[in-house]
């Protein structure tokens, strides 16, 4: 087992030139402040990494995990041709919140709209990211300009504050081949925040996550069941 530890004032180093244009338009504070593109970390993971690192899976702290992390890497084998990331969706409204102003102007959009037919948008708690793809992924890496995040933001009325995830869901909403969307009880989410905030006539519609939980997330410091 080798572990390699990383300095993260030197990744994000690297990172800011990268990830400054869409930082405005995903991150909490107000304008562009380098130590926030950590949060990027993940969007341009495949710039920074030495290339001998195919694979790797990037995942929150708020984690437990109920099976072996290992069988998590077997994911990677069921991605489709042109996919590069394997994320789970979202599982509260916070996106049909978020892209207000798009629904109102398309009502018969699958944008924000829950599973099985919606598009919920992601959350970045357990991620797997292909490095190889997406360095070779010419769509993703067009995508990572500041040009077209420019465009993609206006497209869709899009601010968000949650930095990585908000980027993956609104070029999931443009560009879903470039996902694997990974099973729910992969990233169970426990969060229930947006029950309480508005949305608790279709809260459970986007909540809900069938099968045996592999890893829970206790999102928004929400407390994880005991075993």
């Amino acid at each position: 087992c080798q572990v390699i530890v990383h300095d993260v004032n030197e990744l994000t180093e690297k990172l800011f030139p990268i990830v400054e244009a869409m930082q405005k338009h995903f991150s909490a504070g107000l304008g562009t402040y380098y130590s926030d593109s950590i949060f990027f970390l993940s969007v341009a993971m495949h710039r920074i990494m030495p290339k001998e690192i195919t694979q790797i899976i990037q995942v929150d702290l708020d984690l437990k995990y109920k099976t072996n992390i290992r069988d998590l890497f077997d994911e990677f084998d069921n991605f489709p041709e042109g996919a590069v990331i394997g994320i789970a969706r979202e599982m509260q409204p916070v996106y049909r919140h978020t892209f207000w102003q798009y629904r109102r102007e398309n009502p018969q959009t699958k944008v924000g709209e829950p599973p099985p037919d919606g598009l919920p948008g992601f959350n970045s708690g357990v991620l797997l990211l292909n490095l190889e793809a997406m360095r070779q992924s010419k769509l993703y890496n067009q995508l990572l300009e500041p040009t077209m995040v420019q465009k993609l933001t206006e497209k869709y009325h899009f601010k968000g504050h949650l930095g990585d995830q908000d980027f993956f869901t609104m070029v999931g909403m443009e560009h879903p081949e470039l996902f694997h969307v990974l099973d729910c009880t992969w990233n169970r989410q426990l969060c229930t925040w947006w029950r309480d905030h508005g949305y608790s006539d279709v809260f459970d519609q986007y909540f809900q996550c069938e099968g045996e939980v592999k890893i829970y997330h206790g999102n928004c410091n929400t407390p994880i069941p005991e075993d």
